[in-house]
């Protein structure tokens, strides 16, 4: 069976003077049954060539999901009056959601069961549950076509009965008021997705029309709506890239317009808290890695804002809350976080003794504890729990993630590198192996990157990753610029007229890697999804020769095009973020690295692609699109893949087990890859 090859239409696309060919274009229509036929085509091809790792893929998929503990729960946290918790049940693949009185859970009402809700449906996924204040009403959110559109439905929670009226085409964030009359919740525009209408909707008369309290006609912004700590104020947040503005209702006073808090001004980021009648702001116009500043409940003109904790260049404020007279915040520095408790006495860090971990503040909606919830991992130590009690300082670990089988942390070594970039940057990596395998050398090593819109990708504890290091892979993490591991500067540093630098980032680590022996010259993978797919497609281009093989998951790979077209879902919103293809100086900026604008001929390496036919934030297109015109470019595709889950969007599929069904496909790949089974 040899490779599919899609029929090829004469398009052009021309501004600024160039014009480009794209003779895929018209696989943009979902509708088209020759798109879906061909779609199905590289399905199929997929499918045929990897008949012999077939039995790869499935002893990997029963070993990651094997691991996982089949009755298990969530650690309960408190709002309000009650406490709450997830629980999984054997062989179950989704959460039920359950409410208790008391910490213990004895007594609980089963909230939502999304086993049952997600019956008879190939893709089901709850963003979000509130319940009224009197704990008579669940409304929750669900997609059932994974393209992040949320219809809410409501659930009387004193009869279990389900009302007959739902609240459809929503972002699923949504938020009662405190005399539980009326549900705030966010609106998303019809074409383009983009969540930009904030409506109250009244309990009392469910089947009129809801009322519009706040709507942002900026197109470059989204909006979406929180409730404060303190449970008085609902905040109404409109963000682009790079400049936030947050408008406040009393939900005491639920049928008042809001209030701006401090109008928006280009390049100015911040986010409102509101506690011990204060109002706290995390905010940059002190200084590009965030300061906190308060200011009085009953005045927050914003001359009267003061700092509480200032802006140092060499650390990025991430995160804060407010807990019984503490402050609690997360500080970034030289890739770790580092948690700092304050209090009217003193100040001082909660240690951490890894080199390198991920650590940072959990669910904490209890305003009166006497403890902060702490989530820690690390690339060797599974999910964990922990409280911290301020009076004590005692550190009790709540639940840490249980491997089924047995998972011995010594086996497993963890490091933090340093490589030097070719501009002289120093760029920190991550990684893990298992140290009785391990090769110095000779080991094959997966590289995973990211690197975009100040998205850091920590070192964190991965279940399934087991299932490499367990035959000999090395993993490392790449924190290239385009993230914020480094500061704000970091992103800055790997955004718009900069962006080249997040693709050499990952090359020079790469090579450093096997500079360092961690690595065999020619067993060097790759992996990044979404715009850590356009990662792969701009190295990949820029070097084709470094990579034993690729794994682009849902990869942005039609830069121009889609930052050309403002009808597509998100589009006008990434400006900040990619800058703008309408002004020539982007224009050509861009088109140095778009992947699909760059394939040169020649041998590249083996490389499966994955999108989803429903997804919103990467239409399934650009990477189908990308596939056709390396088939028809590249000297040899025979090893080149493009797998489409006709079901589901960006995230894959859904559940508790299913979602490493593609894990297993991408694993069974490397691992065929590394072993010579596919050829």
């Amino acid at each position: 069976m040899t490779y599919p090859l899609a029929r090829k239409k004469e398009k052009t696309l021309s501004i600024h003077g160039y014009t480009r060919h794209d003779p895929y274009y018209w696989l943009n229509d979902r509708e088209n049954a020759e798109v879906i036929d061909y779609l199905k085509a590289e399905n199929e091809y997929t499918e045929y060539k990897f008949e012999k790792i077939k039995p790869l893929k499935e002893k990997l998929y029963n070993e990651i999901t094997g691991r996982i503990k089949q009755n298990d729960s969530s650690v309960p946290f408190k709002w309000r009056t009650h406490y709450y918790q997830t629980i999984y049940k054997e062989g179950k693949e989704y959460p039920i959601y359950i409410q208790a009185p008391t910490q213990d859970m004895n007594g609980h009402t089963v909230l939502l069961d999304a086993n049952i809700e997600a019956e008879g449906k190939s893709y089901y996924h709850v963003a979000g549950f509130e319940v009224t204040p009197g704990n008579q009403i669940l409304a929750y959110a669900e997609d059932t076509l994974s393209r992040r559109i949320y219809t809410i439905r409501f659930k009387n929670l004193v009869t279990s009965d389900y009302y007959s009226w739902a609240i459809p085409q929503t972002s699923g964030n949504m938020i009662w008021s405190n005399d539980g009359k009326y549900l705030f919740f966010v609106e998303i525009d019809q074409t383009t997705l983009r969540p930009w209408r904030v409506k109250r909707w009244s309990m009392e008369n469910p089947t009129n029309e809801a009322v519009t309290v706040f709507t942002e006609n900026d197109e470059t912004y989204y909006v979406s709506i929180s409730t404060a700590m303190s449970g008085r104020y609902l905040f109404i947040n409109s963000s682009s890239t790079l400049t936030t503005e947050e408008q406040i209702i009393d939900l005491d006073n639920p049928e008042q317009m809001p209030i701006t808090f401090l109008p928006r001004k280009s390049g100015h980021e911040y986010r409102i808290e509101h506690a011990e009648d204060f109002f706290y702001i995390h905010t940059n116009e002190d200084g590009r890695n965030f300061c906190l500043k308060r200011v009085a409940q009953n005045d927050f003109a914003h001359q009267n804002w003061d700092v509480v904790v200032p802006h140092d260049e060499d650390s990025l404020l991430e995160d804060f809350t407010v807990i019984n007279g503490h402050l609690i915040y997360d500080l970034r520095k030289n890739a770790n976080h580092h948690i700092v408790i304050r209090n009217d006495a003193q100040t001082y860090d909660i240690p951490f003794e890894e080199g390198a971990y991920l650590a940072f503040i959990g669910t904490n909606a209890d305003p009166e504890s006497k403890f902060v919830r702490i989530n820690y991992t690390s690339l060797t130590t599974p999910t964990s729990v922990m409280d911290f009690d301020f009076y004590t300082r005692e550190m009790t670990l709540r639940k840490q993630e249980e491997i089924t089988g047995g998972y011995d942390k010594t086996s497993y070594t963890s490091k933090r590198l340093w490589v030097t970039g070719r501009d002289g940057v120093k760029i920190p990596v991550s990684l893990v192996y298992n140290k009785h395998l391990y090769k110095p050398n000779q080991s094959p090593l997966l590289l995973y990157g990211y690197g975009s819109y100040g998205h850091s990708i920590d070192p964190s504890f991965g279940l399934a990753r087991l299932s490499l290091l367990d035959r000999g892979f090395v993993y490392a993490i790449a924190h290239i610029r385009g993230g914020e591991e480094m500061g704000r500067a970091w992103y800055e540093n790997g955004r718009q007229l900069a962006k080249m630098n997040t693709f050499y980032d990952f090359i020079d680590c790469g090579k450093e890697l096997i500079s360092q022996g961690y690595c065999h010259p020619e067993k060097l993978y790759a992996m990044g999804g979404s715009a850590g797919g356009l990662l792969m497609g701009a190295v990949v281009n820029l070097e084709p020769q470094l990579w034993a093989g690729i794994v682009a998951a849902v990869p942005f790979v039609d830069v121009l095009t889609t930052m050309l077209d403002d009808s597509i879902p998100l589009t006008t919103g990434e400006y900040d973020e990619w800058g703008n293809p309408n002004i020539k100086e982007y224009y050509e900026y861009m088109a140095q690295y778009s992947p699909y604008d760059n394939i040169q001929p020649g041998i590249y390496p083996p490389m499966l692609v994955t999108t989803g036919l429903h997804d919103s934030q990467v239409q399934y297109w650009e990477p189908a699109k990308w596939v056709a015109k390396i088939r028809d470019i590249v000297h040899d595709s025979h090893l080149i893949f493009l797998n489409t889950n006709m079901d589901a969007g960006h995230g894959g599929a859904s559940g508790r087990f299913r979602r490493y069904d593609e894990i297993a496909l991408q694993y069974a790949f490397l691992i065929g890859l590394n072993e010579g089974i596919l050829s």
